[in-house]
């Protein structure tokens, strides 16, 4: 992850939907304590252990989010990633224009997210054009392509397990 997105010593980065935090910790230990870590979460519980981390470890932020708004600031971040969260979301559209309005210009964005598995129902209150339990690449890419966003690049096989395809998709925010 920190090579895809370019992580460095000083930059802003912010994890969606950070649950434990295991991906925020990697990425403050990355940018070091001359950068910041947001780590977003909607579960209160989640948060909970993420206000924690952020006690202990002075560069994360954690924040509560919002069903269509990540809270991030305006244009604070270098890049944005979130892991298997984006099949959740309910409301897709609101939650991309927030994550364009985040980034910097020409900030990355890194969606690491499963194929839905055959028979697998869509989580309540998700768009029903996912075809189950995950998102195909293609809605994922025409909708953040829609928001304003162009694919950097596409690798198909991110390690996982063997019951989920699994793939991770960076993309660049235009100028404006």
């Amino acid at each position: 992850m920190a090579s895809l997105l370019k992580w460095d010593s000083g930059q802003v980065v912010a994890e969606i939907g950070a649950k434990k935090g295991q991906l925020t910790l990697a990425a403050a230990e990355r940018v070091g304590q001359s950068g910041r870590v947001y780590a977003t979460e909607l579960d209160l519980q989640a948060l909970a252990h993420l206000e924690e981390l952020a006690a202990l470890q002075k560069n994360i932020i954690a924040i509560k989010a919002a069903e269509a708004d990540t809270m991030l600031p305006p244009t604070c971040c270098d890049s944005i990633f979130m892991r298997l969260v984006y099949h959740h979301l309910t409301k897709p559209t609101e939650i991309d224009a927030s994550l364009f309005h985040s980034l910097k210009p020409f900030g990355r964005l890194a969606i690491i997210d499963e194929e839905p598995s055959k028979g697998s129902k869509v989580p309540e209150g998700v768009p029903q054009n996912r075809g189950g339990h995950g998102i195909p690449q293609k809605i994922l890419i025409g909708e953040l392509a829609a928001a304003g966003f162009d694919v950097e690049t596409v690798l198909d096989d991110w390690p996982h397990d063997q019951y989920h395809q699994i793939c991770c998709v960076v993309f660049r925010k235009k100028k404006n």
